[in-house]
Parts: structure tokens; C-alpha cells; sequence
């Protein structure tokens, strides 16, 4: 138990680090932890390295609300929710968008625990169908989407052109540099491109509006609607290969509307990011498959008992929630800034991160990524469909069995 604790106190600092800071995911955190997993060995025994991942990783799903929110930077795990969230900041509604985050990844972390033991034990059996129509149930959602939109044929267009552009990307990500730590570096470039710099490049003039925070203005109806929605595409996403959070987003917007009921859609992507976390670990475990950089890090080490990442998920899950709703306190301190030079500033980063980290090819999808994403809003469409990038590869695998990632 003692190694649980520690490994889940350098998880939580780690995953605090991880999920505040722009761009940095924590499958970098990951491969940090994994280059000095001998020291880790040595120092504090088998079991910290394993549960210091599993906290990282369950403390990003946490933190990453909060550059969400208040610079409007998409975190590869909830690209599409970095719509309604940017927007209540820019209302002087921030510090509510990021409790909300905080209650639905709480929530997610408590039906991902109830969850476990019914996939850990009775999926397994048959997974092979799984695979197989997963692909299709994107596909109806994806038709679903295009069906339901006020431009139908623009929405399958930009459908159709994000997902050559996320499969071109996918396929060649071989060219891309692998500076830090952890895998898919390219998802940076392109789901900045899609869902953050077209909405930093069109930013507000003026500066940020005080921000005030009474109640969240959900009742408990909405909370447990969102909550329940959320888990489960992140309970289907945590256990199918291929998958990222970023399907979960797509999914759930074909029934919770991001730009109508943008706070049950924050709290909805924000349970299936943390519940996705703790069913990793049942895919882990059950299937011998590892569904995100974390757990490949943890898979490279004999396993430990699966009691320890779930405990040090769990401890993890308490300690960051509060942690969260601190941190969005600290949009006080934003209060008349500029708003079009701290958007400068945040594009200006982003492109010098995706330049270090990726290299010319990285720059390269960044740029496709961002032209694609100035479209949705010219021809009335929403920016959903810019999830093509990661629906359509994901398709293509599934159904044709043709791997591009």
C-alpha cells in the first residue's frame, strides 16, 4: 500500500503538470516516467512505477479542463468540448465550465469503478465481434451527424476531407519527429488545427470578462443524464482498439448538442475521458491490449495486481477534484487581459511546440488542419464534423482491416 500511495502522489504532481500545460499529454508524462523507471525501481519498489502512470494519467482527465477553458487549447482527449467551455469563460463564465469538467470526470472515475468488474469479466468472450462493428456503429454515427445537420452536404464534405486528411497523417506519421515521450505526437498538430487555432485566429478583441462562479446551472436530471452518457462512450471507447477519447467526443455529440446544451456536453466528454481511463486498465488486464500510451508504458514491466492501478486510479480521482476546482479559481487572475494578444500568444506557442515536437511534417498537417477547420463556420456547420480525422481511420481499420496508425 505504501508503494500505491507514492506512485500515486508523483502521478498526481505529474498529471497536474501535464494537464495545465498546453499540448502536453500524459502519455508524455508516460514515457518521462518510463525513462527513469529504474531510479523508480530502485528507490520505492515494483509497484510506484505502475501506479504513478495510472495517477497521471486519471489526474490529466481532471486538469486538462482548465488550458481548455481559459485559452481555448484543445486537448487531444476533448478536442470538440473546448467549444462550449471557451465560450462560457468568454460570458465570465469560466470557473463554472471547469467545475463542470471537475463533476463530470468525478463522475466518470465512480461508474468507471462500477463498471469494471462487468467488462474485466464478461467481455472478453467476445471481443472479435466487438471489433468488428465497432467500425459500423461509427459509421451510423457518422451518417446520423450528416443527416441531422442544417448543410448536409458541406457537413459531408468536411466529414470526408478531415478523415483523408486524418488518414494521410495516421499513415505517415513515420515522418513526423518523436521528441517527447509517449505516442501519436501528431494528434497535436491536427487536432490544434481542427478545433484550436481557427477558433484563436477569429478570437474577440477586448479583454477576458471578470469571471464569477455562483452554482453550475445544471439540475440533477441533466448532471446524471450527462454523467451516464459520458461514461458509457468512454467505457466502449476505453475497451476498443484503435480508439481515443476523441471518438468518444464525436459520438456523444450526436446526442447531447454542444452548442444547445453546451454544459451537459462538458460534463458528458469529461466522464467518458476519466471513465475511458479506469477501462483501459479492465482492456489491459482482460485482453493483454493496451488502448493508450499509459498503459503501454505500464505494459512494458511484468504487471502488477490489477488492485494496485485501480487503487491508485481511485486515490488519484480524490485528490485531483479538488485540485481542479482551485485551479479554476485562478481565472480571477486573467481578468482585462487582452484577448486577441493572448490568443497570439497561445498560436505562437502551439506552433513552436507542434515545430520542436513533430518537425516540418507536424508543421505541414498543422497547417492543412487549421484551413480545414476555417470552414465549418463559413458554410453553417458545426466543427463536429472535423472529427472525421479520427472516425474515418478508425473506420477504414474496423471494417476493411486496413491499419493506419
Amino acid at each position: 500500500m505504501e508503494g500505491i500511495l507514492i506512485g500515486a502522489c508523483i502521478g498526481v504532481l505529474l498529471g497536474t503538470i501535464s494537464g495545465c500545460t498546453p499540448g502536453i499529454h500524459a502519455n508524455t508524462m508516460a514515457g518521462i516516467l518510463l525513462g527513469v523507471h529504474p531510479a523508480l525501481l530502485i528507490l520505492f519498489g515494483p509497484s510506484v512505477f505502475a501506479a504513478a502512470v495510472t495517477a497521471t494519467l486519471v489526474t490529466h482527465t481532471f486538469l486538462d479542463a482548465v488550458p481548455s477553458t481559459f485559452l481555448g487549447v484543445p486537448d487531444p482527449d476533448t478536442a470538440i468540448a473546448v467549444l462550449p467551455a471557451h465560450d462560457l469563460c468568454m460570458k465570465g463564465l469560466g470557473e463554472e465550465a471547469v467545475r463542470i469538467a471537475a463533476l463530470g470526470s468525478a463522475a466518470g472515475a465512480g461508474f468507471g469503478l462500477v463498471l469494471f468488474p462487468l467488462f474485466f469479466y464478461l467481455l472478453p468472450p467476445f471481443q472479435p465481434y466487438l471489433d468488428w462493428w465497432i467500425g459500423l456503429l461509427l459509421l451510423a454515427v457518422a451518417g446520423l451527424l450528416v443527416i441531422r445537420s442544417e448543410a448536409p452536404e458541406w457537413a459531408a464534405a468536411i466529414l470526408a476531407v478531415s478523415g483523408v486528411l486524418g488518414s494521410f497523417t495516421m499513415a505517415y506519421s513515420h515522418l513526423s519527429w518523436q521528441v517527447l515521450p509517449g505516442g501519436s505526437p501528431l494528434l497535436l498538430p491536427l487536432l490544434t488545427g481542427l478545433f484550436g487555432l481557427p477558433i484563436l485566429l477569429k478570437g474577440a478583441e477586448g479583454t477576458i470578462p471578470e469571471q464569477r462562479f455562483t452554482e453550475i446551472r445544471m439540475n440533477r436530471r441533466e448532471i446524471a443524464g450527462s454523467a451516464c452518457a459520458g461514461t458509457v462512450a468512454g467505457a466502449i471507447v476505453g475497451w476498443m482498439p484503435g480508439f481515443s477519447n476523441a471518438t468518444a467526443n464525436a459520438v456523444l455529440a450526436s446526442f447531447i448538442s454542444y452548442t444547445r446544451q453546451g454544459r451537459g456536453y462538458i460534463l458528458a466528454t469529461s466522464a467518458a475521458n476519466t471513465a475511458n481511463a479506469f477501462l483501459g486498465i479492465a482492456a489491459l488486464y482482460a485482453l493483454s491490449r493496451a488502448r493508450n500510451g499509459a498503459m503501454a508504458a505500464v505494459a512494458t514491466e511484468m504487471l502488477p495486481p490489477v488492485l494496485t492501478l485501480v487503487s491508485a486510479g481511485a486515490i488519484a480521482a480524490v485528490i485531483a477534484y479538488p485540485l481542479t476546482i482551485l485551479a479554476s479559481k485562478g481565472s480571477r487572475y486573467l481578468v482585462r487581459v487582452n484577448v486577441r494578444r493572448l490568443n497570439l500568444s497561445v498560436i505562437i506557442f502551439l506552433v513552436l511546440l507542434t515545430a520542436v515536437v513533430t518537425g516540418p511534417f507536424g508543421l505541414l498537417v498543422l497547417l492543412l488542419a487549421t484551413a480545414i477547420g476555417m470552414v465549418p463556420p463559413l458554410v453553417s456547420v458545426q466543427r463536429v464534423f472535423c472529427m472525421g480525422a479520427i472516425m474515418v481511420p478508425i473506420m477504414i481499420w474496423s471494417i476493411l482491416g486496413v491499419p493506419l496508425f
